[in-house]
């Protein structure tokens, strides 16, 4: 099998279980987090008094990676750009938005939302190691992706892409989006995101605690985990019970 070849069918495999990645992070990252709990002399910030601004910080990289995504979602049209699909679904070409600026913004995203996380263990070859492995693990997917959108729409990708850069964002491309942004879509999609990352700081930020036998909680992180809980059930009974946040081709 040619390379080229090789690379598509792994690409297509690591998207159906592209899930997988953030199973593998967490768990490294939880054992490597309270490693520096339990001996804080492996993390210079450990017990300093600008901890907590440090937390804080890996949270905002963390929404970085959240606003990436909101954005997108929100200015894509249905069937396009979605979660949870176990084949690639592409009824038009993004072009505009986002996409007039970054090949691949939702991945993107991702990098960022999972980068908080790997931050907050304090361990920096950790982070490096995610960097690369995340770019491995994401450039298979994202080839397979071209691959099939190369194929679908010819010529019109092909020239867009030679213009648009796959992972950093080319600004002075930018070019608005001919939609509305949609935040009934937004909340539906996206619901699942914000809840698991509030809750994977604050888990971990208790736990930290429990280990030392401290109660020095990071009351932020609680307060952003419960708000996303809420909203979380809210959005989850308008989707089931109502059709507020339904929208017409989005």
């Amino acid at each position: 099998m040619a390379l080229q070849e090789e690379f598509e069918e792994q690409g297509i495999w690591l998207f159906k279980y592209r899930s997988i990645l953030p199973i593998i992070i967490i768990l490294i990252g939880t054992a490597l987090y309270l490693k520096t709990k339990i001996y804080p002399d492996t993390f210079f910030l450990e017990k300093a008094p600008y901890e907590i601004y440090y937390e804080i910080f890996c949270l905002l990289i963390s929404l970085i990676g959240m606003g990436i995504r909101v954005y997108t979602v929100g200015y894509t049209p249905k069937n396009t750009s979605s979660r949870g699909v176990k084949k690639h679904v592409a009824e038009q070409l993004n072009t505009t938005g986002i996409y007039s600026i970054v090949r691949h913004p939702l991945y993107l995203g991702n990098f960022f939302m999972w980068v908080g996380p790997t931050l907050l263990t304090g361990n920096g070859w950790f982070v490096i190691a995610f960097c690369l492995f995340y770019w491995v693990y994401y450039e298979r997917i994202m080839f397979a992706e071209e691959q099939f959108l190369r194929r679908k729409f010819g010529d019109i990708y092909t020239e867009w892409a030679s213009h648009v850069p796959a992972f950093i964002p080319k600004f002075k491309n930018f070019k608005k989006s001919n939609l509305s942004f949609s935040w009934k879509k937004v909340l539906k999609q996206e619901k699942n995101g914000l809840l698991a990352t509030t809750f994977i700081f604050c888990a971990l930020d208790i736990s930290g605690e429990l280990i030392e036998n401290e109660t020095n909680y990071n009351y932020f992180f609680i307060a952003c985990c419960i708000f996303a809980i809420l909203m979380y059930l809210v959005i989850k009974f308008l989707t089931k019970r109502t059709d507020v946040l339904n929208a017409k081709g989005r």
